[in-house]
């Protein structure tokens, strides 16, 4: 890949994550169109859902940054009652209807066209989930973005945050500096209700979270 290539798909990223919500929808709808993100259309066992399934209690997840509809359709059936899905991508939603369609899901789980950054729920919820979402929330706006959240969260509802911190490459592993910086904010600003480290491609972390007793 040459310079102007990275130039541009560093631009590209960086539109994705925090330009303008009708850019950030164009990018998203073009790839998830296309076959850039077929390879995660298929994560059951994911190191989220044990997670999931403990703090659900048979209720209610709003998955912020859903994707092609993963969570809706793979975590155990019988472990929540009701699922909100927000992307930002048609495109990628489509694939989640389909997905809950065909699954038989059609009466638990929803699907909603947002910006999750900017997204208002309707209805309070045992779990907000972020799975690897997390990335396009701006550094600083962390505290703030999760502090206005807490507010659509049942009591003792919890937020959920998985993300990748490690690199596979051909010389080992190395750690990925952004999301560690994004984990030490997280922990130093909630309440750490459970945290896993998880030794698999990746190192993907998932921390429990409440808002601390100081916020609410």
């Amino acid at each position: 890949m040459n310079l102007a290539e990275r130039s541009v798909n560093f631009v590209v990223a960086a539109l994705k994550s925090y330009g303008p919500s009708r850019l950030k929808k164009y990018f998203w709808d073009k790839e998830f169109s296309g076959t850039k993100w077929d390879f995660i259309d298929d994560t059951a066992g994911d190191c989220v859902y044990e997670s999931l399934e403990k703090y659900a209690r048979n209720g209610s997840i709003l998955d912020l940054g859903c994707g092609p509809g993963n969570t809706a359709n793979e975590i155990a059936f019988n472990s929540y009652q009701n699922y909100v899905g927000v992307d930002i991508s048609e495109a990628a939603l489509e694939k989640g209807r389909k997905r809950t369609l065909e699954s038989g899901r059609s009466a638990k789980n929803t699907f909603v066209q947002a910006d999750f950054i900017n997204y208002e729920p309707i209805q309070k919820f045992d779990i907000i989930l972020f799975r690897e979402s997390m990335y396009h929330v701006p550094m600083g706006k962390i505290e703030a973005t999760l502090d206005r959240l807490s507010n659509y969260l049942k009591q003792d509802g919890v937020f959920v945050v998985r993300m990748f911190t490690g690199d596979d490459w051909e010389g080992g592993k190395r750690n990925k500096p952004r999301p560690l910086a994004m984990i030490k904010i997280l922990e130093t600003e909630f309440a750490v209700v459970e945290k896993r480290v998880y030794e698999r491609r990746g190192d993907p972390q998932v921390l429990v979270l409440r808002p601390a007793p100081a916020k609410k």
